[in-house]
C-alpha cells in the first residue's frame, strides 16, 4: 500500500479496527483438514445427484424469496422448534451473531461471555462499539459459575452468550449452571447450539419456559458447511426484533433449495453425526495414551488437547503435524487459558489413523 493511502486508512478506519487481527484461516491445500469442525463426509451419490437436479432448475436471474418461509417451515418441524416460537436465518450463524448484537446495541451496552468462547461474540461487539466482558473459565475450562454471576450483577450486560456445548474447548457446561445465569440475567441470553447434534442436550424444547432466551445453531457441523445456514429460535419479540437488522434477500436461492432437500433426508446427516461420535471416543481413547498430552472433555465433534512443556510447546507440535500433512488449529498466542493447546476435529476412521500417527510422531 503507497504511503498516501495508509494516511487515508489511518485517519479513516477506527483505530481499535487498525489494531485488532482479521479472522484467520489456514489455507488446508493438500492436506488432511481437521481443523474448523466440518463434517468428514460428503454426500451419498444418489443424493448428491437428486441436489444437482434441484440446482440444475433454479431461476438463478431472480432473488430469493425474501422470507424464505419454506426453508423456515421446514426447520421448525425437523428441528422441533416450540410452537409459538418463530425462526430468524442467517448466512452461517457468525450473520446470525451480528443481527442480534445489532439489534441491542444501544450506546454503553454489554455483551459478555465466558472466556476462552467463540471469538465472533467479541468481534461483533467490537464492530458494533459495545463492551465485551469476558469472564474467565477454571484451569480445567469448566464455568465458574458464581464469578459469572457476580460479574452479571456488576455490569448489567444487555446480551449474554453461551456456547454449548462451549468452543474451543468442547465441554457442556451443567445445564443447572445455565439456568442460573439465565434466570438472573438482566438481558437476553442466547445459547448457542453450533454442537447440539453431537451433545445430545438442547434447550430448544424449553423455549417458552424463558423469556429472555434463545437458541441459535448452524447446519455447518453436520454437513452443510458450505452452505453458510444458521438460524435462531425464539418468541416472536424476539425474532422479530433481530429480523429488523437482517439484510434482505440475506439466504440465497442455491443455499435455501439444497438445505431443504438436506432437512428432508436429515436421517442421512444424523448417521453422519453418529459416526463421527463414535470416532470421537476411540481418537480420545488413543489420544489419552500418549505422554505429554492433556485430552479434555468434549461433548462437541472435536478434542482440545494441551501439549506439555514450555512456552511454545503447542505451536512446535502444530508445525510438526503439519508437515506430515494433517492441520488442526493452534490456539497458542490467544487467551492465556489456550496456552500449547491444539484443537482436533474428528474426521473419518482414516482421517483419524493419520492425524493419531502425525500427534505420536510430533510428541
Amino acid at each position: 500500500m503507497s504511503t498516501p493511502a495508509k494516511a487515508i486508512v489511518a485517519k479513516v478506519i477506527r483505530p481499535e479496527i487498525q489494531a485488532m487481527q482479521a479472522y484467520a484461516v489456514s489455507d488446508a491445500a493438500g492436506l488432511v483438514k481437521l481443523d474448523v469442525m466440518e463434517s468428514p463426509y460428503r454426500l451419498p451419490q444418489d443424493l448428491a445427484a437428486e441436489i444437482g437436479d434441484i440446482v440444475s432448475k433454479l431461476a438463478l436471474n431472480r432473488y430469493p424469496v425474501p422470507s424464505a418461509h419454506k426453508l423456515r417451515a421446514l426447520i421448525h418441524e425437523v428441528m422441533q422448534v416450540p410452537e409459538g416460537c418463530e425462526v430468524l436465518l442467517g448466512n452461517g450463524s457468525d450473520e446470525c451473531i451480528q443481527y442480534i448484537t445489532a439489534a441491542v446495541a444501544r450506546e454503553g451496552a454489554v455483551v459478555m461471555a465466558p472466556a476462552p468462547s467463540f471469538a465472533m461474540f467479541a468481534m461483533h461487539a467490537l464492530f458494533l462499539r459495545l463492551r465485551f466482558v469476558g469472564v474467565a473459565l477454571r484451569e480445567d475450562f469448566s464455568l465458574d459459575t458464581e464469578a459469572f454471576l457476580a460479574a452479571m450483577a456488576r455490569e448489567k450486560p444487555a446480551l449474554v452468550w453461551i456456547a454449548f456445548p462451549n468452543n474451543p474447548t468442547g465441554n457442556a457446561f451443567p445445564v443447572a449452571d445455565i439456568e442460573r445465569i439465565v434466570r438472573a440475567a438482566p438481558g437476553l441470553v442466547v445459547i448457542d447450539e453450533a454442537y447440539q447434534p453431537f451433545a445430545g442436550v438442547t434447550f430448544m424444547p424449553r423455549l417458552a419456559e424463558f423469556e429472555n432466551m434463545v437458541v441459535m445453531r448452524t447446519v455447518s457441523k453436520i454437513g452443510m458447511a458450505g452452505l453458510r445456514l444458521g438460524y435462531v429460535c425464539g418468541r416472536p419479540e424476539w425474532i422479530g426484533s433481530f429480523d429488523k437488522t437482517r439484510s434482505p434477500f440475506n439466504i440465497n436461492v442455491l443455499t435455501e433449495a439444497v438445505a431443504i432437500k438436506l432437512l428432508q433426508n436429515k436421517s442421512v446427516l444424523d448417521a453422519q453425526a453418529a459416526k463421527v461420535l463414535e470416532e470421537r471416543e476411540r481418537v480420545r481413547s488413543e489420544l489419552t495414551r500418549l505422554a505429554g498430552l492433556t485430552i479434555f472433555p468434549s461433548a462437541a465433534n472435536f478434542l482440545l488437547a494441551r501439549v506439555a512443556g514450555g512456552k511454545g510447546a503447542g505451536t512446535r507440535v502444530f508445525e510438526r503435524v503439519k508437515d506430515q500433512g494433517v492441520l488442526v488449529k493452534d490456539f497458542s498466542g490467544g487467551h492465556p487459558l489456550l496456552e500449547n493447546c491444539l484443537r482436533l476435529t474428528i474426521g473419518t476412521p482414516e482421517e483419524n489413523r493419520i492425524l493419531l500417527s502425525a500427534v505420536r510422531e510430533s510428541l
